[in-house]
């Protein structure tokens, strides 16, 4: 798995879940599918005049969420930027070529008017597959962005008692000094850290 490829299995979903937060601080999500996709950034469409876009213009901070039927969760963390005016109606055409229902939406030369596109070329891509056994999860990034780690990790106060192995779900705890958790495989439960008599297991982030 890597970047790319989860890039490709967003554009399979179609449409996705964008979570942005107000000016109240509430958080705010929709569905969009006016997207379109490069092998390292998004583009994606909505009005001028929606709220939508006015917490992407006021802040720009954006999480993307999809899910596929093979019960993978594909999350991407980034900022979102507007198009550069002169480029705005190349890429409201070439999103509007690939998705010939917003026609229906906005017709004619409306969309111009109307629309404004924002480009995604920044961020964290977060991919958990529930699908497979043992679960499977891996972090990415698209151009300059960062990773997060999360999640648990034992230290050297492991005493090797073996609790946390005989209480994870995805038997992902591997015996060591100290005991290893195999991040790929980690469900982030916390019952390791929930059983460990002498507070080894530390959450990460």
């Amino acid at each position: 798995m890597d970047a790319k490829t989860c890039l490709q299995k967003l554009q399979y979903v179609g449409v996705l879940a964008f979570a942005t937060v107000d000016e109240y601080g509430n958080p705010q999500i929709r569905n969009i599918s006016a997207i379109h996709y490069e092998p390292d950034a998004m583009y994606f469409f909505t009005a001028r005049g929606k709220n939508f876009c006015k917490e992407l213009l006021a802040d720009g901070r954006v999480q993307i969420l999809g899910y596929t039927k093979y019960k993978e969760m594909i999350r991407l963390s980034a900022k979102a930027e507007p198009v550069e005016e002169e480029k705005q109606e190349h890429w409201i055409n070439t999103i509007f070529d690939e998705q010939p229902y917003l026609l229906n939406v906005y017709p004619d030369d409306t969309r111009k008017l109307a629309g404004i596109v924002f480009r995604i070329t920044d961020g964290e891509i977060e991919y958990f597959n529930l699908g497979v056994n043992p679960i499977f999860r891996g972090n990415y990034t698209i151009g300059g962005g960062n990773i997060s780690f999360k999640g648990y990790q034992i230290m050297d106060a492991c005493v090797g008692c073996g609790n946390c192995v005989q209480n994870c779900p995805q038997h992902c705890i591997k015996e060591g000094k100290p005991y290893k958790i195999e991040q790929e495989h980690c469900l982030h439960c916390g019952n390791c850290h929930k059983v460990c008599p002498v507070k080894a297991v530390e959450r990460i982030g």
